[in-house]
């Protein structure tokens, strides 16, 4: 069942991953814009890319050292998951809605990673 746990975590470290390499060109895309809103446009992308990598990393991290049915790693696994579906319905509401196919996808993904969450969470009760 940890399986579960560990392919979600690495799903998302390599989405975040994904979100931190096209920094640079998608800052660009942008044209013209003011010194602020290029820092400000880098922060945030950059910021999405972290969040997931960390999410990713703390889950590998819970799952590999906590023994099972400890209580702490199921509350950071529920979380996490948490987490992915707050920023995947964020990321539905705004940048989704743009033509970017990547950012198209991404709530998907963050739904996905949930749910293998979830799923863990569910099926380890009890």
């Amino acid at each position: 069942m940890n399986a579960l746990l560990y392919i979600g975590s690495i799903i998302i470290i390599l989405w975040g991953i994904a979100h931190l390499v096209p920094t640079r060109g998608v800052v660009k895309g942008f044209g013209a814009i003011s010194e602020d809103n290029r820092r400000i446009i880098t922060m945030e992308w950059l910021a999405e890319g972290l969040t997931l990598i960390f999410i990713g990393i703390l889950v590998l991290i819970v799952t590999s050292q906590a023994s099972d049915g400890n209580a702490a790693a199921r509350w950071v696994v529920m979380a996490s998951a948490a987490m992915l579906l707050v920023m995947a319905v964020l990321t539905q509401m705004t940048g989704a809605r743009t033509s970017v196919v990547a950012i198209k996808i991404c709530p998907w993904v963050k739904t996905l990673v949930a749910i293998l969450f979830f799923v863990f969470i569910l099926g380890s009760s009890g």
